[in-house]
């Protein structure tokens, strides 16, 4: 679709506006406290927007991947072009009928106290999480996990319900399956009420940490595998984006990472300055409306239509992201498995829009500004996550382009927790959500449109087809035929489309911009994975 340039520089300067409002922020959170800093020439300082959390293995925010993934350690591990290698688990064999897997564990593997790594500590680790299975229902494995057998000090065997053939790749997640020292396990062993300490056998250990300032992580002496080349990597915490980039304009930061830790416009800025090195990745995930059919207003497939042909989706993504997203036509990139090549693309059409409001009854009297039916207005909520710069500019561009179609949009920026409670909850209208990425998908995404808990599959229980739809992923998930598999796929992703519950916006990137003393980067196969074991910096 050809965007006429009127358009696109309204999108530009939104987003232009948007920066500047983040840059006249408060020195209130200035980059981080002066006891972070480190006198270690190998070393390297990063930001991130968010306190690290009490480190716990097996529960979720507010602790943080990139620094649970730098202490705690899988059996396996996902690797580019979606390989499963050995990690912790030097070898596996897997039944012929899919449901047990034998492994044999790495011999001198140690914790960070010393302890060794052996069977009765990974079943330890997984009873623990499967006493609280439904807080990890969205994870397929655990769903099918049975039991966990040791077979003898280095071997042990996952025995599973039923055949699951993504079962490697989900251990290969950072949480909740890596392992955590027996050192680190309440008396009751009951680790969702928290740890009594960060004991992993990875590569780095937290050696000082400041509660909502800064954590140090030191390279880990004994670790097993190859060590990393830096011995020091302090994270600071600054929560507002405009902050984080004078910071590094400034020296304090050698590293930006991450997504949606600054603008685009930010981004763009670094990179045009010539002064820094700054890459994007492969796409990671999809940037991703979730509708909620259970809100009465949006349970009307007229009304969840309205809204995905009702906004210009290639505009705003070229004026918010600044053509470096790509405009998603599907909720899957075409670089994971069994995206669909064919998908019929919902397109922005204001008329079509209108139309779908009108046949639902939602109606526009003469001179009036919103919707009406039965005497209520079509007023919806949309929040967002409000230290992420870029989905306050697409909630903010969403609340003026559905204002043209008759609908008043409420945009309320909330604390990431909050946002993700509200969504478990279903008190929302409309959330931004994204699929997980590498490893995870597609199969932990379809399997959270049917599995209860995270607020996904409640999201979309008015469907009228929801019982197809769930007998369907299931069927996916334990299929061991790969043409049977890839047509459920397929089945799978075009209800999804075709109801919009999810309204996928634009595939979304991992960026990074670092100063010249860092001499190599790679970004992860594993979205969530630390980058720090491969970074080097110059004497």
């Amino acid at each position: 679709m050809k965007i006429h340039n009127s358009k696109k520089n309204l999108f530009l300067a939104l987003a232009a506006c948007a920066a500047l409002a983040l840059s006249a922020c408060s020195d209130d959170n200035a980059a981080g406290s002066a006891d972070a800093e480190s006198d270690n020439p190998n070393s390297i300082t990063m930001s991130w927007p968010r306190d690290i959390g009490p480190m716990n293995p097996h529960v979720y925010n507010p602790s943080q991947l990139i620094t649970q993934s730098m202490i705690y350690e899988p059996l396996v591990s996902y690797e580019e072009g979606g390989e499963v290698k050995p990690h912790l688990a030097e070898s596996w064999t897997v039944s012929e009928d899919g449901r047990e897997y034998t492994f044999k564990l790495r011999e001198g593997v140690k914790f960070t106290d010393g302890s060794s790594l052996t069977s009765q500590v990974v079943k330890k680790n997984f009873d623990a999480v499967l006493a609280n299975k439904n807080s990890h229902s969205w994870l397929g494995v655990i769903n099918v996990l049975d039991k966990i057998e040791v077979v003898d000090e280095l071997t042990f065997k996952m025995v599973l319900t039923q055949a699951y053939y993504p079962a490697l790749q989900d251990l290969a997640v950072v949480r909740p399956v890596r392992m955590l020292g027996e050192a680190g396990f309440p008396e009751d062993g009951d680790t969702s009420k928290g740890i009594t300490e960060p004991v992993g056998t990875g590569p780095w250990v937290l050696d000082e940490y400041k509660t909502d300032e800064y954590a140090v992580f030191k390279r880990n002496p004994d670790y097993w595998g190859e060590s990393p080349e830096l011995e020091e990597v302090t994270i600071k915490i600054i929560p507002d984006a405009e902050t984080r980039v004078l910071a590094f304009e400034k020296g304090e930061l050698d590293l930006i990472y991450g997504e949606g830790v600054v603008s685009m416009d930010s981004f763009n800025y670094l990179k045009e300055t010539g002064e820094y090195t700054t890459d994007l990745s492969d796409p990671v995930a999809t940037r991703t409306m979730l509708v909620n059919s259970t809100s009465e207003k949006l349970s009307d497939l007229n009304v969840r239509l309205a809204l995905h042909h009702g906004f210009d989706k290639q505009a705003m993504v070229e004026g918010i992201t600044l053509g470096l997203e790509e405009k998603a036509d599907s909720i899957l990139s075409s670089n994971f498995p069994y995206a669909q090549e064919d998908i019929e693309a919902i397109e922005y059409d204001v008329e079509k829009a209108a139309s779908y409001l009108d046949e639902a009854g939602w109606k526009l009297e003469s001179g009036g500004a919103i919707r009406e039916k039965d005497g209520q207005p079509l007023e919806l909520e949309l929040i967002y996550d409000k230290t992420d710069p870029i989905q306050k500019a697409m909630a903010e561009t969403l609340q003026a382009e559905w204002s043209a179609i008759g609908v008043k949009l409420n945009i309320a920026g909330l604390e990431l927790t909050e946002q993700i409670e509200r969504r478990k909850a279903g008190n929302f209208d409309l959330d931004f959500w994204y699929n997980y990425g590498a490893p995870y998908d597609p199969h932990s995404m379809i399997n959270v449109v049917a599995e209860d808990g995270w607020g996904v599959a409640e999201a979309h229980s008015n469907l009228p087809m929801k019982t197809e739809l769930d007998e369907q992923v299931r069927e996916a998930l334990a299929s061991t035929d790969e043409t049977k598999r890839q047509e459920l796929y397929g089945t799978i992703l075009t209800t999804l489309q075709e109801q919009s519950v999810f309204i996928p916006i634009s595939y979304m990137k991992k960026t990074v911009a670092y100063q010249n003393n860092i001499e190599s980067f790679e970004f992860p196969a594993n979205r969530d994975e630390h980058p720090f074991n491969d970074i080097s910096v110059s004497k």
